[in-house]
């Protein structure tokens, strides 16, 4: 696999982000994105671009991972088309990674609530080095594509599998995550909880939606924890997302807690709507592997104290998965470099 030249392009833009990330070069990708995209918010971008330089562009991590997938020099490159999502800023980059790395030729559908986050990366890759123009290539139709990767909606997926049904594919659907609370956790941890419910509004498959609580649970000390996020109900889009949802519970008398800026409720779905969590109870860990098994298939990640649960996550480390934390758990460089 001749992935190195591109490592160290990658690691390149890692460091241009890392070294202005609060400098006059960043401001044309926070102009773009926020007028684009009125949930991009400036710290949203900035978080989702400032992980994406620490632990998928270091250079050191990126050799690890291709060391990995070492194909033979003779694989034949494919044209990967990619549908990518925009519900949280440059989301779709890790799979334009994975397919530069696999020695693949990517051409990219970008979404239309995240087209500058993903241009401004592209260019500046183009700017490090001229020749991926040839590889990483933004199409607005993938006819020409040998393979194709998406990531979208249950609907979307059916319609993805109809017409791409000769096709190699990796095609993803909802998900959302979910957290284990035992009633022993500290404010500390609760805390960071609110990182993994609250970042980018909650609007990623890694923000946390539902929890599974034992039975007499209460979330005094939970609400009292997550304080320090009551700002989030000065984003005008959030707030209007909380008064409605609160409205319709008050309406019709659907019993929820509320904090202010946070509805909970009890409820057996998975994904809530935004400004709201869902819980629901269990009886032992028994009970509780069953639910989680039940659901295993929506569930993108796990958040539990000390990851006490087989691939989750601690608290607060939802929304900073690392290289090898492929999306719905389907490995894609395997996946890529086996065409």
């Amino acid at each position: 696999m001749q992935y190195k030249k591109h490592i160290i392009t990658f690691s390149k833009l890692g460091d241009f982000i890392t070294q202005n990330l609060d400098t006059e070069a960043m401001k044309p990708l926070f102009l773009g994105t926020r007028n684009e995209n009125g949930w991009f918010t400036e710290d949203n971008v900035k978080l989702a671009v400032e992980n994406i330089a620490k632990i998928y562009l270091n250079e050191i991590a990126l050799e690890k991972f291709a060391q990995k997938y070492a194909s033979s020099d003779n694989f034949n490159p494919k044209k990967i088309g990619i549908v990518m999502a925009g519900n949280i800023p440059a989301v779709g980059f890790h799979d334009l990674l994975c397919v530069v790395l696999s020695g693949n030729i990517a051409l990219l559908k970008l979404s239309s609530s995240d087209t500058a986050s993903m241009s401004f990366l592209i260019n500046k890759l183009y700017e490090i080095d001229p020749e991926l123009k040839n590889i990483i290539i933004i199409a607005e139709r993938l006819n020409d594509a040998d393979v194709l990767i998406t990531t979208g909606s249950d609907n979307t997926a059916k319609h993805f599998e109809y017409y791409f049904a000769s096709k190699p594919r990796i095609i993803r659907r909802n998900r959302t995550s979910v957290a284990i609370l035992n009633g022993k956790e500290s404010r500390a941890e609760l805390a960071d909880l609110g990182n993994d419910i609250f970042q980018y509004f909650g609007l990623g498959c890694r923000n946390v939606s539902k929890f599974y609580v034992p039975i007499g649970y209460t979330f005094d000390k939970f609400y009292e924890s997550i304080e320090y996020w009551s700002t989030i109900q000065l984003h005008h889009k959030y707030n209007n997302n909380y008064d409605y949802n609160k409205s319709i519970y008050l309406v019709n008398r659907i019993p929820h807690l509320d904090n202010g800026f946070l509805l909970l409720k009890e409820d057996y779905a998975l994904v809530s709507p935004i400004s709201v969590c869902f819980y629901e109870t269990y009886e032992s860990d028994a009970h509780l592997e069953q639910l989680l098994a039940k659901n295993a298939e929506k569930i993108q990640c796990t958040v539990s104290t000390n990851t006490r649960f087989s691939n989750s996550f601690r608290f607060g480390e939802a929304q900073v998965p690392k290289l090898e934390d492929f999306a719905d758990g389907i490995d894609t460089m395997e996946f890529l470099i086996n065409l």
